[in-house]
């Protein structure tokens, strides 16, 4: 089309021109966002935003008009984009809080474009053809007069005024919604994300002397047995911990035409105390945040990694608790311990020592750095010198070769899959998880070989999910419909396994409760029989609670969203219009089962936590 084409068509005005542009990107963000297909909802909602900055353009831009109408566009361009592709993977809406993770990025730079479906750099296009259209030399003239030409300023004040009042209509009546992505739909995206910055409201701290454990285990329904099941039963024994990357709990017994997925996972949970409801409790920090949680037996920040926001306090932990009955403590994984901030996160938490890239070095490397074998091979060495040296350890093993994209080479396939699987995006989480248990049951084998498994309790979670549902395709859908037999839902996604496994502690029993990372710590210790009566936590021992759990959730599920009972709930703009999905499978129904108090004690699980991280003392460096 040539530009004499396009001035005619758009009437030679920036503002019409721009506004169709961002129009177009404006539906290509809500159709992959909202469930809904977008109609009219985009007109009154994204437009009128973009409107009040153009009217402003017109206002005061005298020069360079085009050139700001550009900056505008590509900077509301890079907002559609982020919210795009961040969806794709938490499934939450992105807001400035995020951009303390820009440094990460790089780092996972395979997994960003692993999400990246073609048709979303159509968003693109014009920022790319624009300026070739524009400064050719035969255009530039003309193109420059048409941006000088301005809208009548009653006709940019009208429309200011009228943007102004749409904008606070969408915005004012929507403000207190809980659940984030219904907001940013009432909203619109471009209102949303401006809230979001100019509502720096921060809720009032529960003040520390409110913050007991006897006030959570009321909020939680906990109550304390005289004489607690398995207590002390693994006594004195090295606690070795081992997180799995992106594990997810369906692996368990999965059989893919006859071909066990899993045949070392599946043998540990036939064998040992083995929790198949149990749930992630992570957030933007992803791996690092579970090693926080598990450690702590906290919850995650409201904004960012634990790791970013959490690792300047004196955290009470773990490793400090083994720490007074003479355990030193280790943390083994192949990545460069800056990422994520975890060098400043293990001192927080009281680690002895941490082995990352440097002891590892790349050998054998996949994606990170060395591969789970290696990972698996030199951790057992260390820890079979710790034990002759005499030394009582607990030994926090983080997982990385099964990391996402799931782009494990050929060579380390254990599995051969059928050709529906090959190339797709089930298919290759699958074949990197045989990989990773694979190597997982050679650390098992060198842990009995070396003594180590006998003066030890070993268990095994993942860390995160792997298989996120927004990010799935139709190929993929079909595949997790083939393996669950239904529909792939939300507490799917987020369910991974736990085991606890050592000899003369554990017994074939498949638990029927409900957990989460939070529960790890106070379950460790009380088979450690190590009282956490003064030591605040919001987790609970899993051997010892049965009947209840409240499990809060942040960023992959929208803020308000837990697991209670047989159920997880999402909220809608608040608890009524909420809805709540079976966790025996099944679409989502109106709320059946849980209710407000349950709705109301896990939003304040939550606000207790934050407020009781925010007051501990700064740690000392």
């Amino acid at each position: 089309m040539s530009l004499s084409t396009t001035h005619r068509l758009i009437s030679a005005r920036p503002f019409i021109f721009f506004t169709i542009i961002l129009l177009i990107k404006g539906y290509l963000a809500w159709f992959v966002l909202f469930d809904a297909t977008p109609t009219w909802q985009p007109l009154v909602t994204e437009l009128p935003f973009a409107w009040l900055a153009f009217c402003l353009l017109e206002w005061f831009a005298s020069k360079r008009k085009l050139i700001y109408y550009m900056a505008l566009n590509l900077l509301f361009t890079s907002i559609f984009f982020a919210v795009i592709m961040y969806y794709k993977y938490f499934g939450v809406i992105v807001t400035y809080h995020a951009l303390e993770q820009v440094n990460q990025v790089t780092a996972v730079k395979d997994s960003v474009f692993e999400l990246l479906d073609p048709y979303f750099l159509f968003i693109f296009t014009d920022i790319i053809l624009i300026p070739l259209l524009i400064y050719r030399s035969a255009n530039s003239r003309l193109w420059r007069s048409l941006s000088a030409r301005k809208l009548k300023r009653s006709t940019a004040s009208v429309l200011f005024v009228v943007s102004a009042a749409l904008c606070l209509l969408n915005i004012w009546p929507n403000r207190a919604s809980m659940n984030e992505i219904k907001k940013a739909e009432e909203m619109g995206i471009l209102n949303y994300e401006a809230f979001t910055v100019a509502d720096r409201r921060d809720e009032p701290l529960v003040p520390a002397d409110m913050i007991t454990q006897d006030a959570i285990n009321a909020m939680k329904g906990i109550q304390e047995p005289d004489s607690p099941n398995l207590s002390g039963a693994a006594e004195g024994r090295n606690v070795i911990i081992v997180q799995l990357e992106a594990f997810q709990n369906f692996l368990i017994d999965l059989k893919i035409e006859g071909q066990e997925v899993t045949p070392n996972m599946n043998k540990l949970a036939r064998d040992n105390f083995y929790f198949p409801h149990f749930f992630q409790q992570v957030g933007q920090g992803n791996t690092s945040d579970a090693e926080f949680v598990v450690n702590t037996s906290l919850y995650i920040p409201p904004h960012g990694a634990a790791a970013m926001q959490y690792a300047d306090k004196a955290l009470p932990s773990m490793p400090k608790l083994l720490a007074d009955r003479g355990y030193e403590s280790y943390n083994f994984h192949t990545n460069d311990v800056a990422f994520w901030n975890r060098n400043n996160l293990y001192d927080a938490l009281g680690f002895t020592r941490y082995y990352d890239k440097p002891f590892f070095t790349e050998e054998d490397k996949v994606f990170f750095g060395a591969s789970d074998e290696v990972l698996y091979r030199r951790t057992a060495e260390e820890l079979k010198q710790k034990q002759d040296a005499g030394t009582k350890f607990y030994a926090h093993v983080i997982s990385m070769t099964a990391h996402h994209p799931f782009s494990i080479p050929a060579e380390k396939d254990k599995i051969k899959l059928p050709a529906r699987y090959q190339g797709t995006f089930v298919g290759d989480y699958i074949r990197a998880q045989s990989y990773a248990d694979y190597a997982l049951g050679k650390f098992i084998e060198e842990l009995k070989v070396s003594g180590l498994w006998e003066n030890s309790i070993l268990l095994v979670y993942g860390d995160h999910l792997g298989l996120p549902k927004y990010s799935l395709d139709g190929n993929d859908k079909r595949l997790m419909e083939e393996i669950y037999g239904r529909t792939y839902t939300y507490h799917d996604m987020i369910n991974i396994p736990f085991i606890i496994a050592g000899d003369n502690v554990t017994y074939p029993s498949r638990q029927q409760q409900i957990g989460g990372q939070s529960d790890v710590m106070p379950t460790v210790m009380n088979l450690l029989g190590i009282s956490m009566q003064n030591h605040v936590h919001f987790g609970q021992d899993l051997l010892n609670q049965k009947t209840r759990n409240l499990l809060p959730q942040r960023y992959y599920l929208p803020s308000g969203s837990f697991l209670s009972g047989e159920s997880l709930y999402i909220p809608g703009v608040g608890f009524e219009d909420g809805v709540e999905y079976p966790l025996t499978g099944g679409e989502a129904k109106p709320v059946e089962t849980v209710t407000e108090q349950d709705y109301d004690g896990a939003l304040n699980l939550l606000r207790y936590s934050d407020s009781y991280v925010e007051q501990l003392p700064d740690r000392e460096k």
